[in-house]
């Protein structure tokens, strides 16, 4: 098929290189001259395991392009895929849904044969009826112009590999045209045994942040249980294994830390509690704030660990490392960072902070310049007073803890999220602390 992708950022992106690898021809389209031509150069802004090679793969093979031109996406493409954001609205509760109804409004006077417009963003429940009007209004093809949502389930590091090979498909959708545009622009995916889930439009849109809002109670609830272990002595590791092998809990999502960050999660949970309570499911609202708190509260657990591990050394004053910038691993994306959080308030307390991370450094220079930053992982070492891991990237469970034993001027590590096997580094001298666990 030829496809648009409208949007290309950390959804985008990937989507247009994966439908590429499936066979389409793909066209991209962004408001960013500079960005189209460094991805038509083959280049990619953002980092995605495999992301790279498989667009350097195909701009190469001229199978996907870039444009600024809208018209030119709609000249071109019988299916559109909408990947635009949806950040969090001024009210802090809601998507701000401005640039999906402004992408219908470029896209749509252009639209002058049968289509399928097909939403990929995170949206308010009610969204794609109001796009579906909207388009169909401004199309000069009218109702011949089927809109389709489709949420992403993306986990951001995996973006390539989830596209390609996801665990499920949803459409929200309301006629037959609409249900055959997915099908064929699935078809490998579905003939490798995809199950898609054909629904209303309302339910794919509650589909989305049903999900993201499950896994972050399963994350609170678990840092809540962490806080308790932390009291009493008990071991979170432990009680995670116990938990997780009942097969109603499992322990998958399930990983005590200083909490959830990223483009979607907190936003996605913000937005889903703010509809529980639109919709008057109060009781809902509640246990969803209730998450939210405990998840906001993680960054002054993990000051409080870090201060009670420097004993009579006081914060201020204090040189900390902090080993990890980005959200998570296996992404250069610092939004709503919890390492930047916690590196914030150390800073707050007096610290002077050192910043280390594999691929996010240039990404959170941008957002916070306030810190000193190094991609050398033994020199970010130099002088510190503690190293607080608080991004868990592979790098740092393999680094030699014997190489590095002599770099900090004191040998303590606060693992904030309870990642690393500690017996290697105990074994080579560093005193090793992580939340939820009996320090030693």
């Amino acid at each position: 098929m030829r496809i648009s992708v409208i949007g290309c950022g950390h959804l985008g992106i990937p989507h247009a290189a994966a439908m590429a690898e499936l066979g389409h021809e793909v066209i991209g389209v962004d408001v960013d001259q500079a960005k189209v031509e460094q991805l038509n150069a083959g280049h990619c802004p953002i980092f995605e395991i495999g992301l790279p090679e498989l667009l350097a793969q195909h701009t190469a093979s001229g199978r996907l392009r870039f444009t600024t031109s809208i018209r030119e996406a709609a000249d071109f493409a019988e299916l559109h895929f909408i990947g635009v954001g949806t950040p969090i609205s001024p009210d802090g509760r809601s998507y701000d849904t401005g640039q999906v109804f402004g992408a219908i409004r470029q896209l749509a006077p252009h639209l002058d044969r049968p289509c399928t417009i097909v939403g990929k963003s995170t949206v308010t429940v009610g969204t794609t009826r109001q796009v579906t009007e909207l388009a169909q209004r401004l199309a000069p093809a009218g109702e011949r112009v089927d809109v389709v949502w489709n949420p992403e389930f993306l986990r951001e590091g995996h973006a390539v590999e989830d596209t390609l090979r996801p665990d499920r498909l949803i459409a929200g959708l309301t006629t037959p045209e609409g249900e055959k545009a997915i099908r064929a622009v699935y078809a490998p995916i579905l003939d490798a045994g995809t199950p898609l889930f054909v629904t209303d439009p309302q339910t794919a849109e509650l589909a989305k942040g049903a999900a993201n809002t499950f896994l972050g109670l399963k994350i609170s609830y678990i840092n809540a249980v962490a806080d308790m272990c932390q009291a009493a002595g008990g071991d979170i590791a432990e009680i995670v294994d116990i938990l997780g092998i009942d097969p109603r809990i499992g322990s998958g999502g399930m990983r005590p830390g200083i909490g959830y960050g990223g483009g979607c999660l907190p936003k996605d949970i913000r937005a889903f509690t703010a509809s529980a309570r639109q919709l008057g499911a109060d009781r809902a609202a509640t246990l969803l704030r209730a998450a939210e708190e405990i998840n906001e509260s993680r960054t002054d657990v993990a000051l409080g660990l870090i201060t009670r591990v420097l004993g009579d050394y006081p914060l201020e004053g204090a040189r900390v490392t902090v080993w990890g910038a980005a959200f998570k691993p296996g992404t250069n994306d610092v939004r709503e960072s919890p390492a930047l959080a916690l590196a914030q308030a150390l800073q707050q307390a007096g610290a002077t902070v050192t910043i280390h991370d594999p691929q996010a450094v240039n990404t959170a220079l941008i957002r916070n310049p306030e810190f000193d930053y190094t991609d050398d992982l033994p020199a970010s070492l130099d002088g510190a007073d503690v190293v607080v891991l608080a991004t868990e990237w592979p790098e740092y469970g393999h680094a030699n803890p014997q190489a590095l034993v002599d770099r900090p001027a004191n040998a303590l590590l606060v693992d904030c999220r309870t990642t690393l096997d500690p017996e290697p580094w105990r074994s080579a001298g560093w005193t090793v602390h992580q939340l939820g666990r009996p320090g030693k």
